[in-house]
């Protein structure tokens, strides 16, 4: 999603360029409707070490075929967000001249075009990616997050939605208490109580009479599962049955999402749905909505330690997370209320 403004500048200062985008077969069904992208290359360093666990053999074989189908492109630039040296190397080896990223602990060693960073600390992770244009001298002039959705997954969503009772016009508020998958077992670390999530789903039922719509994947469920029996308005829950491809679509029906520092927040951003979310130990000036807008409201508490999460590292939390405990159900509540109203 970070990586959208710089497509859409390329495209726009270059109308006739081919962008190939290389990404992980878990991300790529929120960008395959993307009319900038020309061609996918899905299959990512993590998809290849799950590959070689399974067969050492079968992962080569796959490295090489990914090496080749990338070398048919011809590419001229590569533009390398990893921060991993592996992927400018092997944009070396098979001849892309000119290879543009970030040179963090060294790491940049085989790009040509380099900005020295010690993490992302100051602004914007979509700031940092547009800086990279610099070497192109190309000029953004839209730097809004952009996100396109599949043909029919909005009468796809819409069907989901009626076959569970949802009518056109329920005010509905979609709770996603997970963190996505990029973070894996550290996910906890960003998660704010769901037992106070249920208390602001009810709320919000009480006095908005809205439908509350639980979000998020299938290894989130303990956590939707622990809303849906703290709460006294049973909520519609989709957790682990909506794909991908098909959530920006279901998302795009809420009149609000209250969720975590996540995956989810940015899909609600790039959709122009009103957002409240929680951060904790991750900067919201770096991570949050993008850009800032009155509809997309932030609720963190702030401790000398936070944001803990810097230069791309988390530190053990000795405080039991308190920036996100710390967080008042009231406060979310009274965050919400005022974008609905």
């Amino acid at each position: 999603m970070f990586t959208t403004p710089l497509l859409r500048a390329l495209k726009e200062g270059n109308p006739d360029c081919f962008i190939g985008y290389w990404c992980n077969r878990r991300v790529r069904p929120l960008l395959q409707a993307n009319p900038r992208i020309n061609q996918f290359f899905d299959l990512a360093r993590g998809d290849l070490k799950k590959i070689y666990q399974g067969s050492f053999f079968k992962g080569l074989r796959e490295t090489l075929k990914l090496g080749r189908e990338i070398k048919k492109g011809n590419f001229n630039i590569c533009f390398d967000f990893s921060l991993d040296y592996r992927y400018s190397f092997l944009a070396k080896i098979i001849g892309i001249p000119r290879r543009i990223g970030f040179n963090y602990k060294n790491r940049g060693r085989f790009l040509t075009d380099k900005v020295a960073i010690a993490g992302y600390n100051d602004k914007h992770a979509v700031e940092y990616y547009l800086d990279l244009l610099r070497f192109l001298k190309l000029e953004v002039q839209d730097k809004s997050l952009e996100l396109c959705l599949p043909a029919g997954a909005e009468v796809e969503a819409r069907d989901i939605l009626a076959s569970r009772g949802i009518q056109v016009n329920d005010k509905l508020v979609g709770i996603a208490p997970g963190a996505g998958g990029s973070w894996g077992k550290d996910a906890a670390y960003k998660h704010w109580p769901a037992l106070k999530f249920a208390q602001v789903a009810d709320k919000l039922a009480n006095e908005f009479k809205a439908k509350i719509i639980i979000l998020g994947d299938e290894t989130e469920q303990p956590i939707s599962e622990t809303i849906i029996k703290a709460m006294l308005h049973k909520p519609v829950d989709l957790t682990g049955r909506v794909k991908l491809e098909l959530l920006p679509a279901v998302i795009k029906n809420l009149d609000l999402l209250i969720s975590n520092d996540g995956g989810p927040m940015h899909i609600a951003s790039a959709l122009g749905v009103k957002s409240v979310s929680v951060f904790g130990p991750v900067s919201e000036l770096v991570y949050g909505p993008y850009p800032e807008h009155r509809n997309h409201l932030v609720l963190k508490w702030d401790l000398e330690c936070r944001p803990c999460y810097r230069n791309f590292r988390l530190p053990l939390c000795r405080k039991d997370k308190e920036c996100l405990r710390a967080v008042k159900v009231e406060d979310v509540f009274t965050a919400a209320k005022a974008l609905l109203n």
